[in-house]
């Protein structure tokens, strides 16, 4: 057997002032044919599992580009066609092969292109026409687009949100190509479509004991090859924004289509209760202070880099300073100009600096005062479950007592390892503020004595019953009250 593998992926927020060209691939991962690290990325597990499966089976893996950009705005044209052809002169270069195996995001939207996965994936079906498996892993932050379901054999979404599985399901959808080619499965694929967007994090309920159901249906039917829900993306005014659940069945499309919509109609029903309560910056600084012990963890839940905003917010250190508040640590705040600055100073150093608060309208304001250098990182990463996350050059900096982390690379906050790279004890401090709407919590609630969940500011689209869409369907909760009674728009 022959099998191709590459990944192409990023997350759009349309709304995001950050447009994203080669360059931001390059920052966070590109790495031509074989040079893939043996560690995979959030959306390259496909080729690392891959190579292990391959090497077991004997077949013959040609592996393409594999590259991911941190999330942000608008792809430009140039960037996402660049990248695509690349990919697609690869696959042609390799034919014949029996499979096709890629690693997506799924959200990405570049300059004339609302639905790049499903152009890409509806190209590479162009290249090896209808008798070869194709099939792709994504994140369910994204966009499940009839295009991309007309073009895949069967798609494999990551269950947990933090995304704690990225290999889990590589390894299932390398499973189900593996029994595919050998003649043991005939995969069908059903989707079913909830009319509804809203945010599903599986470390509370109801949606903890939703993905164990949907995990305890795979491992009791041998039927079902795999379920997963797409959450959909709100940040991206795409016309197919929303909420989809899949069902991956052997050959028996009535039992996928009744367990498609079973999963979306329970979603329907929970509507509104997944999402974690969320306080502003007052009540968060004032139960942080209150608290008997630390660390507390406050969550700036929107501005969070890893759903496409700067993550250069100040509303949060701005309370801490109006409230004297010493004993924190804020990680991180995007600034490259101010970093720059930093390492030209070198640590130790003590010089005036204006940082944050530069990206856009709702994010605070900068800010300014003479600051301490306290330590400088080139290259600095964190951990992320069995990955790394760059957060490019840093400066650790101390201004009126708190530590803060400026960054070059925007990545929200995922593991404590981001302030301990930096000199900082995240341990040690009674409050630590990060950026993340809940990535952070597999690692960060080993450490915290509480964790608060902050809406500060307004640098995200977070509701999407007012959220200024331009394309985006109307018939979708919360944009309308009861979807399933109306005619979507």
């Amino acid at each position: 057997m022959r099998i191709f593998t590459a990944a192409l992926a990023t997350e759009t927020n349309t709304f995001s002032p950050i447009c994203i060209d080669r360059r931001a691939f390059e920052a966070s991962l590109y790495a031509p044919p074989g040079q893939h690290p043996e560690t995979p990325t959030l959306c390259t597990a496909p080729i690392t599992v891959g190579r292990k499966v391959c090497a077991q089976k004997g077949w013959t893996l040609i592996e393409g580009t594999a590259t991911w950009a941190d999330p942000a705005g608008l792809v430009s044209r140039s960037t996402y066609e660049g990248l695509r052809d690349e990919i697609l002169d690869q696959l042609k270069a390799a034919l014949p092969v029996n499979a096709v195996v890629m690693g997506l995001h799924g959200a990405m939207v570049a300059d004339g292109y609302d639905d790049c996965e499903g152009d890409l994936m509806t190209r590479i079906r162009e290249v090896v026409g209808p008798d070869v498996t194709v099939c792709a892993e994504l994140d369910p932050h994204s966009h499940l687009t009839a295009k991309r379901v007309a073009a895949c054999d069967f798609l494999v979404a990551f269950k947990e949100f933090p995304h704690t599985d990225f290999v889990d399901r590589a390894e299932d959808l390398w499973r189900i190509t593996v029994d595919t080619l050998e003649g043991r499965v005939r995969p069908v694929m059903s989707v079913y479509d909830p009319k509804m967007i809203d945010v599903f994090p599986t470390s509370r309920q109801p949606m903890r004991g939703i993905v164990d159901r949907l995990t305890a249906i795979e491992a009791e039917d041998a039927d079902v090859l795999s379920l997963s829900i797409i959450h959909g993306f709100m940040a991206g005014d795409v016309p197919e924004m929303g909420t989809k659940t899949i069902a991956i069945t052997n050959g028996n499309r009535n039992k996928g289509e009744a367990l498609a919509r079973e999963i979306g109609m329970e979603l329907y029903a929970n509507r509104g209760r997944f999402m974690v309560p969320q306080i502003d910056e007052h009540q968060a600084v004032t139960q942080a202070m209150a608290a008997p012990a630390g660390p507390v963890v406050i969550a700036d839940v929107w501005d969070n880099p890893g759903g496409g905003t700067a993550g250069d917010a100040t509303v949060l250190l701005e309370e801490l300073l109006a409230r004297g508040v010493t004993d924190a640590a804020v990680g991180t705040i995007w600034d490259p100009i101010a970093v720059q600055i930093c390492m030209a100073a070198g640590e130790g150093a003590a010089i005036p600096l204006r940082f944050g608060a530069k990206s856009a309208p709702g994010t605070g304001n900068p800010v300014d005062g003479r600051v301490e250098v306290v330590k400088l990182v080139r290259n600095a990463e964190m951990r992320f479950g069995a990955s790394f996350a760059p957060f490019g050059d840093s400066a650790h900096i101390r201004f009126q007592g708190i530590d803060i982390i400026l960054n070059t690379v925007r990545a929200q906050s995922f593991d404590p390892s981001l302030f301990s790279v930096m000199g900082i004890d995240p341990t040690a401090k009674k409050i630590l503020v990060i950026k993340s709407t809940n990535h952070f919590y597999a690692s960060f609630s080993k450490i915290a004595a509480e964790i608060l969940y902050c809406s500060a500011g307004t640098p995200y689209p977070n509701d999407p019953a007012t959220n200024p869409y331009l394309k985006a369907g109307k018939g979708i909760w919360p944009r309308v009250e009861n979807p399933h009674d109306e005619v979507a728009a």
